[in-house]
């Protein structure tokens, strides 16, 4: 299973490094695990997590 979350308009580099960041650990905590991202021209960062096999219900 996939799943795509899009982070908001980050137009810093480390703001948007961070957030990256943040949503990566937040769903590994969830059984997702980052496997690509691409960032927008509108400085919007969209990140796709694939299911590692140890979903969380939680």
């Amino acid at each position: 299973m996939y799943k795509t979350v899009v982070v908001k308009y980050s137009p810093r580099t480390k703001e948007m490094a961070a957030r990256i960041e943040e949503a990566a650990n937040k769903m590994e905590k969830h059984g997702f695990e980052l496997v690509s991202f691409s960032v927008t021209p509108s400085a919007k960062g969209i990140l796709v997590f694939k299911a590692s096999g140890r979903l969380s219900t939680k």
